[in-house]
């Protein structure tokens, strides 16, 4: 009988305090199996990378690139962080000096129709004893977004059929590395029995011990790097015969040498670099409070209205972590003040909805102040107050204003907003009614930094 040894790790989202004592972890083990003859391979499934850490931030992800060749990974696929979080250009460039394959099969470049130069469709490893072994990678499809950053995806059942086509003659045990969901990982199973093993991700769900689906096994190592994964696949006559899963608490691993340096260098390093990239010099301060309007609640307002060409913009007041200090301001000033991965989008409705929008606002109002809000890219402790620019609503009246006039119920209207509000159903006549645009490729603080810097230009 022949074993083979597989680590993983998936959705570390830049938890940079996590990674010393997984790649010491991870550098151990390797060693001990290789000295031992066994097989191992290691893998990443996606969302290593995400832009609320300064050292992310300040690189395009490629810190985290190095940090996973320091782990000695065999391969990778790519989250929705690595996709949508980086622009085509950044993501062309995220893994060039990788020391990894990175597997991706439903991922193609719009203009060309082919997949893009550093991605390949599948991977084939042989072990010791002649067993080969095909691992693929998919990831969550969001058409919306992928499609304005210049990427075509494809929904997992348009594209499985033929992978499997071209690995089932080529491997004996057939493995998909897949950033799509534990739902998602679960139908694949019962629709795909030829796939032996689904390592999954994206929803940050934990499977201890794995979970059988039909034929296919099934593991998941959680979040943020808190547990490393290790499958053991055993061979008996060429053939896989039995998976087994487990993982290790990360918490509990030895403290890795100079961690608490390390750590901090990270922190430090994002800083310093995103200190440097200089952008405006501002005359005087914008303070921000979450509860009412504040000047730099105002200041976000009238930027996301010159970027997206509206006249009227709506934003949380959460989303502002800190004030604008007088003087130099620099990326690192936006990305303390606006961590989240938020992007602008405009929303076009009716009058009656926009009535209804703004009706659906004003009742929630009091609730969302002070509603501690998390996940969903949202960086901040409470939504805060809706604050509007160009619109406004007369309470004694039930009466909605266009720029100081009622709204005619018949026209077509326009405003700017974060697409956050597409995502969570705050207001539900966004989603439902809206025509949505969220606008690419920057983030709310990139649009913020545009409007500073022509506003307030370095003397």
């Amino acid at each position: 009988m022949e074993q083979v040894h597989i680590y993983h790790t998936n959705d570390i989202h830049s938890h940079f305090e996590n990674w010393p004592r997984i790649q010491a972890y991870l550098t151990t083990e390797q060693k001990r199996h290789q000295l031992l003859n066994d097989n191992v391979l290691t893998f990443d499934i996606g969302d290593a990378c995400d832009r609320v850490h300064p050292l992310t931030e300040a690189t395009d992800g490629k810190a985290n690139i190095q940090m996973l060749n320091e782990g000695h990974y065999e391969a990778v696929t790519i989250g929705n962080n690595e996709g949508i979080g980086n622009s085509k250009k950044q993501l062309n460039q995220l893994y060039q000096e990788a020391n990894f394959s990175v597997l991706l099969a439903n991922l193609l470049d719009h203009q060309t129709g082919e997949a893009p130069d550093w991605a390949l469709p599948f991977q084939l490893y042989e072990t010791n004893a002649g067993h080969r072994i095909g691992v693929f990678g998919l990831t969550a499809p969001f058409p919306t977004s992928y499609g304005p950053l210049g990427w075509k995806v494809q929904e997992p059942d348009d594209c499985l059929p033929e992978i499997l086509e071209l690995l089932s003659p080529l491997a004996d045990t057939i493995i998909l590395l897949s950033h799509l969901g534990i739902i998602e990982d679960r139908r694949i199973a019962e629709m795909y029995p030829m796939i032996d093993l689904i390592i999954g991700s994206h929803t940050h769900h934990l499977l201890p011990v794995g979970e059988q689906v039909r034929q296919t096994f099934i593991t998941a190592a959680g979040k943020f790097g808190l547990y490393v994964g290790h499958i053991i696949l055993e061979i008996k006559d060429s053939q896989l015969s039995k998976v087994s899963a487990s993982v290790v608490e990360t918490a509990t691993l030895p403290v890795a040498p100079n961690e608490e340096q390390q750590i901090t260098s990270y922190q430090v390093e994002g800083h310093r670099l995103l200190a440097q990239q200089k952008i405006a010099e501002i005359p005087h301060d914008f303070s921000v409070r979450w509860i009412g309007s504040s000047p730099l609640v105002e200041l976000g307002l009238k930027a996301l209205k010159d970027y997206a060409n509206t006249d009227v913009a709506i934003l949380n007041a959460g989303l502002f972590m800190e004030p604008l200090p007088k003087g130099i301001i620099s990326n690192d000033n936006l990305h303390n003040i606006l961590p989240h991965p938020m992007r602008g989008m405009t929303c076009t409705m009716d009058g009656a909805n926009l009535y209804r929008v703004i009706r659906e606002m004003e009742k929630n109002r009091g609730y969302l102040r002070n509603f501690a809000i998390k996940g969903m890219g949202f960086r901040g402790e409470v939504f805060g107050e809706i604050c509007y620019d160009g619109v406004s609503y007369q309470p004694e009246l039930d009466r909605v204003l266009w720029l100081g006039e009622p709204i005619d119920f018949e026209k077509q209207y326009t405003f700017a907003t974060v697409d956050h509000f597409l995502y969570i159903p705050f207001f539900p006549t966004i989603e439902i009614i809206s025509q949505n645009q969220v606008i690419f490729p920057y983030f709310i603080r990139n649009v913020l930094g545009q409007y500073l810097t022509r506003n307030y230009p370095i003397q």
